[in-house]
C-alpha cells in the first residue's frame, strides 16, 4: 500500500506543471464558453472549498515560507474567480438564473426584503473592500519595505557568526537562502495584493452591471413587470455577489494572516493560546469585568453573570497550568546549572593540557562567563575550537579564562605562552553596531573600533538594534566581539601553537587509517622535526593542514632539500586546497601577476643579494612597484576579492 501511495504520489509531481497549465487555460476558457447551470454550481461550491482549504492552511503555518507559492496561488485563484463572475452574468442576463447555489444564496440573504439583502451585500463588501484587502495590501508594503531594507544586516550578522565559529557553513548557506527568500515572498506579495483589491472592485463593478442590466433585460427582452424584473435579478446578482465575495473575504484574510505571520516553533492556534492565557490575571479581571455589567441596572444580569463565571473557571485552570508550567522551567534550569558546573572535557583534553592560550577578563566582564546571567561565553570558544580545528586541520589547546583584577573593568586580555598579545574593551550592557557600509548612523552611540578587524564602531543600547540593522550596521553582541578577536588570533597564531607533541600525536591518529605509511617514513624519512617546521610554516601561511597524507608523501619524495624548498614542494602538493581557499561561488580565480619585466628583475635581484645577503634594487623601481602593488590590492578590496599575488618561485623561497 505504501509503494502505490509513494507512485501515485510521484506521478502527481511529475505531472504537476502539465497540470497547473491546463487548469490556467481551462480558467480562461470560462470566460469565453458558456457552461451550463450544474456546471457553475460544481464550479462555485469548489471555489468556496479551496478558499477554505488556503485559510486553514494559512492558520497552521509555522513561518511565512512554508507556503512560498501563496502569491502565485492567489493571482491564479483571482483568475479563478473572476472567470466564474462572467460565467454566472451571461447566465444571469441570458437565462434569468444562473444555477441553485447563487439562487440559494440569494433567497437566503435577502429573505424576501430586498432593501435589506442590499444593504447585507453593500455591507459585506465595505469589509472585504476598505478592511480585509486595504489592510493586507498595506501590511504587505510595509513587510516588504523592511524586509528589504534589514537584508544587509541581517546578512552581515551571518557572515558575523560565521566568522565567531556560531554556525557552520551549511547553516550560513540555510539562513542566506531564507533571508533571500523572505524577501522574494515578500516583495511578491506586495505586488499580488494589489490584484486582490481589483479583484474587490471588479466585484462591486460587475454587482451593478448584473442588477441594472438584467432590471431593463427582464423588462425589455422577458416582457417581465418592474416587480418581477427587480425580484428575480436582485436575487440572484446577491446570490453571485455572495459566492464570488465569500471566497474573496476568506483568502484575503489569508494573505493577511500569512504576511503577519511570524517565524516560530508553534503554528497560529499554538500560539494564541499560549499568548492569550499565560496571564490568568488578565482573565480573572475580564470576569470581574463582566460581573460588574451584569449587576448594574437594566443590562440583562444573565449573560454577563454566565460568561463572568465561564471566564473565572478558565482563568483558574490557566493559574494552575501556568504555576506547573513555571515549576517545571525552574527545574530544568536547575539541572542545566548543575550540568554545567561540571567539567565538560574538550576534544584533545587528555593530550594537550598546558595553558597555552589565555583570556584574561576585567571583573565587568565576568557576566559573560556566568551561565546563571545568560553569558554563553564559554560555549562560543568551545564552537570556536572546533570550527578552527576542523578549518586548519589542527586540535587547538583549550582556553584558560579567569579574571585579573589589574585589568580595567571593561578590558579583557590574550596571552599566549604567558605573553600578552592583544587587549580590547567591550561594554556587556551594549552592542556592537559595526558601520561595514561607510554610511553616517542616524542614532546615537558611543564611538569605538572593532578589535578583530580594526572596522569603525558604536556602541548602541539594546533597544537601537532594529534601527541600526536596518540602516546597514552590523550588530553583535559582546561575546560575540570577544570570541571574534580570539578566533584571529588563534588563525594568525596557529604556527606557534602547533607543538612537537601535537605533531607526534597527529602522526599516530594517522597511523590508524594509513598505519603502513607511518611505519615507512616517519621518524626514518621523515623526522618529526621536518615534519614539525614544514607544518608551521604552512600554518604561517593560514594553509590547512588536513591532508596529512599527501604532505606526508611528498616530504618522502623531496628528502634532503631544506625546509623552504620542501614546504614549496608541499605547497605544489596542495595546489587544489590552496587554490580553493579563494576561489569565488562561480568558480573564478582572482589574481593578481607581475609585469613579466618586473618578475624578471625582482628574481635577478635576490639571486644578485644571495651572496651579499640583502636585496639591493633601485629606489625609483621600489617606489613604483608599491605604489601599482597598493593600487592593485585596493582594487581587489573594493572588489571584495582577498588578494592573491601570483610570483615566481624564487621571489617565495
Amino acid at each position: 500500500m505504501s509503494e502505490t501511495t509513494g507512485i501515485d504520489r510521484d506521478m502527481v509531481l511529475a505531472n504537476s506543471n502539465v497540470m497547473s497549465a491546463l487548469a490556467v487555460v481551462a480558467v480562461i476558457g470560462l470566460m469565453i464558453m458558456p457552461i451550463a447551470p450544474v456546471a457553475l454550481d460544481l464550479l462555485i461550491t469548489f471555489n468556496i472549498a479551496f478558499a477554505v482549504v488556503i485559510l486553514l492552511v494559512a492558520l497552521y503555518l509555522k513561518q511565512p515560507l512554508q507556503f512560498s507559492s501563496f502569491p502565485s496561488l492567489l493571482l491564479m485563484v483571482t483568475l479563478f474567480r473572476l472567470s466564474l463572475n462572467v460565467a454566472s452574468t451571461r447566465l444571469i442576463l441570458g437565462r434569468g438564473e444562473a444555477g441553485k447555489v447563487i439562487g440559494s444564496f440569494g433567497d437566503f440573504v435577502i429573505g424576501g426584503n430586498y432593501v435589506i439583502g442590499v444593504i447585507v451585500f453593500a455591507i459585506l463588501m465595505i469589509v472585504q473592500f476598505l478592511v480585509i484587502t486595504k489592510g493586507s495590501g498595506r501590511i504587505a508594503e510595509v513587510a516588504a519595505r523592511f524586509t528589504l531594507d534589514a537584508m544587509p544586516g541581517k546578512q552581515m550578522a551571518i557572515d558575523a557568526d560565521l566568522g565567531a565559529g556560531l554556525n557552520t557553513e551549511r547553516e550560513a548557506r540555510r539562513r542566506r537562502r531564507e533571508i533571500s527568500g523572505e524577501a522574494e515572498f515578500f516583495g511578491a506579495m506586495d505586488g499580488a495584493s494589489k490584484f486582490v483589491r481589483g479583484d474587490a472592485i471588479a466585484g462591486i463593478i460587475i454587482t451593478l452591471i448584473n442588477i441594472v442590466a438584467g432590471f431593463i433585460i427582464g423588462m425589455v427582452q422577458m416582457d417581465l413587470s418592474a416587480g418581477e424584473a427587480m425580484r428575480r435579478f436582485t436575487v440572484l446578482t446577491v446570490g453571485d455577489g455572495l459566492v464570488s465575495q465569500i471566497p474573496a473575504l476568506l483568502i484575503s484574510t489569508a494573505a493577511g494572516m500569512v504576511v503577519t505571520r511570524q517565524s516560530g516553533a508553534m503554528n497560529l492556534g499554538q500560539t494564541l493560546s499560549i499568548q492569550l492565557f499565560r496571564q490568568p490575571k488578565a482573565i480573572y479581571l475580564a470576569s470581574g469585568t463582566l460581573v460588574v455589567f451584569g449587576l448594574i441596572p437594566g443590562l440583562p444580569t444573565l449573560p454577563f453573570l454566565t460568561l463572568g463565571a465561564g471566564f473565572a473557571l478558565v482563568g483558574r485552570l490557566m493559574a494552575g497550568r501556568v504555576q506547573a508550567a513555571e515549576e517545571a522551567e525552574l527545574a530544568e534550569e536547575t539541572a542545566q546549572d548543575e550540568a554545567a558546573a561540571e567539567p565538560v572535557p574538550s576534544p584533545g583534553h587528555d593530550l594537550y593540557v598546558t595553558d597555552t592560550l589565555e583570556l584574561e577578563l576585567g571583573y565587568g566582564l565576568l557576566p559573560l562567563v556566568d551561565e546563571k546571567r545568560n553569558g554563553d561565553l564559554l560555549q562560543r570558544i568551545s564552537k570556536i575550537r572546533r570550527q578552527i580545528g576542523t578549518e586548519l586541520g589542527m586540535v587547538v589547546h583549550p582556553v584558560r579564562v579567569r579574571d585579573n583584577l589589574q585589568l580595567g573593568q571593561n578590558q579583557y586580555a590574550i596571552k599566549l605562552k604567558g605573553v600578552e598579545i592583544a587587549r580590547a574593551e567591550l561594554r556587556v550592557d551594549r552592542l556592537l553596531a559595526m558601520n561595514a557600509s561607510g554610511s553616517d548612523a542616524s542614532f546615537g552611540g558611543q564611538p569605538t573600533v572593532e578589535p578583530a578587524f580594526q572596522l569603525p564602531a558604536l556602541w548602541i543600547d539594546p533597544g537601537m538594534r532594529s534601527a541600526a540593522e536596518l540602516e546597514g550596521f552590523t550588530v553583535v553582541e559582546p561575546s560575540a566581539v570577544l570570541t571574534t578577536h580570539l578566533s584571529e588570533i588563534v588563525r594568525a597564531h596557529a604556527d606557534e601553537l602547533l607543538t612537537r607533541q601535537d605533531v607526534k600525536d597527529l602522526c599516530e591518529t594517522v597511523r590508524e587509517f594509513a598505519p603502513a605509511l607511518i611505519e615507512d617514513l616517519v621518524p626514518d624519512r621523515v623526522p618529526v622535526n621536518t615534519l614539525h617546521n614544514v607544518l608551521r610554516a604552512l600554518l604561517h601561511e593560514r594553509i590547512p593542514i588536513k591532508d596529512i597524507v599527501t604532505i606526508l608523501e611528498t616530504l618522502a619524495n623531496h628528502t634532503g632539500q631544506g625546509t623552504d624548498a620542501q614546504v614549496e614542494r608541499v605547497r605544489e602538493a596542495l595546489r587544489r586546497t590552496i587554490s580553493s581557499l579563494y576561489l569565488e561561488p562561480d568558480g573564478h580565480l582572482h589574481v593578481i601577476s607581475l609585469h613579466p619585466h618586473t618578475g624578471q628583475a625582482l628574481v635577478r635581484a635576490v639571486r644578485e643579494s644571495e651572496s651579499a645577503g640583502m636585496v639591493a634594487m633601485d629606489p625609483a623601481f621600489t617606489q613604483r612597484f608599491l605604489e601599482r602593488l597598493e593600487q592593485a590590492l585596493q582594487a581587489a578590496y573594493r572588489r571584495g576579492t582577498p588578494p592573491v599575488l601570483l610570483v615566481p618561485t624564487p621571489l617565495r623561497l
